[in-house]
């Protein structure tokens, strides 16, 4: 018989209630942002970025003027934000076809293997961890709803989730791409919000920085939101990832200019 206190309570309870107290006292955690929506503009938006910000870097180390930087950077980044874009489709498409196919098989296995299927998944449990005893009722409750059964078997033996028969492979193949623009223009702002101001590239070039750097943190700030990280180291990280990109491809444009010899 297990040890209880004046109080009726034995070890194991007071230990649970105390985790619970604990719990209440920290709070409950911040959830992160949901939806894919959200992880297609985070992450496009970054790419897009520092994909412009490095032909920027390379373009003026390379000394080409002003107009050479908004001409090459935008046709770059439409020709990036389409390929992006379509990846994007072609990504959603084929992961949404491969999971109604792999459902497709689940089911006539479930359906024509029934037993098998029952023992594939049982075993599963019991090397979760489960005893025998509760492995069979799980297994047994889930057997006599065959679609929540395909869907376990696919989650658990596959790793994949049902498909989701209301997601639209050309809405994030077109959500990619605006990200991608929009965003990726931000570094060549500088280069027409200082027109008026100065006429000296390498003003407009520092313009560039500053404003990738602002768009950078913003960004790595949403990141950290949706993965629920600390929103200073994830900005310091995004930041760091700009300017190795942007200090990489300065330098090959130099290098290029001034050691290669290619003069204009």
């Amino acid at each position: 018989m297990a040890e209880t206190n004046r109080n009726g309570e034995t070890p194991l309870l007071r230990s649970v209630d105390g985790e619970l107290e604990k719990g209440r006292k920290n709070g409950r955690p911040k959830e992160p942002w949901k939806g894919e929506v959200v992880k297609s503009i985070v992450y496009a938006g970054l790419d897009a970025i520092v994909t412009s910000f490095s032909l920027i870097s390379s373009i003026s180390a390379g000394r080409l003027s002003s107009v050479d930087v908004l001409v090459l950077g935008f046709a770059n980044l439409v020709a990036d934000g389409i390929s992006m874009g379509f990846g994007d489709y072609v990504s959603s498409s084929t992961e949404k076809d491969v999971a109604a196919k792999e459902r497709t098989v689940t089911e006539w296995d479930v359906i024509n293997q029934h037993r098998p299927q029952k023992q594939e998944l049982l075993r599963h449990y019991q090397e979760l961890g489960m005893n025998d005893t509760d492995a069979n009722t799980v297994v047994n409750i889930f057997s006599k709803y065959r679609d929540i059964m395909v869907d376990e078997k696919m989650a658990t033996e596959k790793g994949l989730l049902p498909p989701d028969q209301a997601e639209k492979p050309w809405k994030n193949g077109l959500i990619t791409f605006a990200a991608f623009i929009v965003f990726g223009c931000a570094p060549l702002l500088a280069f027409i919000v200082l027109i008026p101001f100065t006429n000296n590239d390498k003003h407009k070039f520092i313009g560039a920085i500053v404003f990738s750097a602002v768009a950078l943190a913003m960004l790595g700030i949403a990141k950290a939101k949706i993965a629920g990280q600390n929103y200073a180291l994830s900005a310091a990280i995004t930041l760091f990832n700009g300017l190795i990109a942007g200090a990489a491809a300065y330098g090959i444009g130099w290098t290029l200019r001034d050691v290669a010899g290619l003069e204009e």
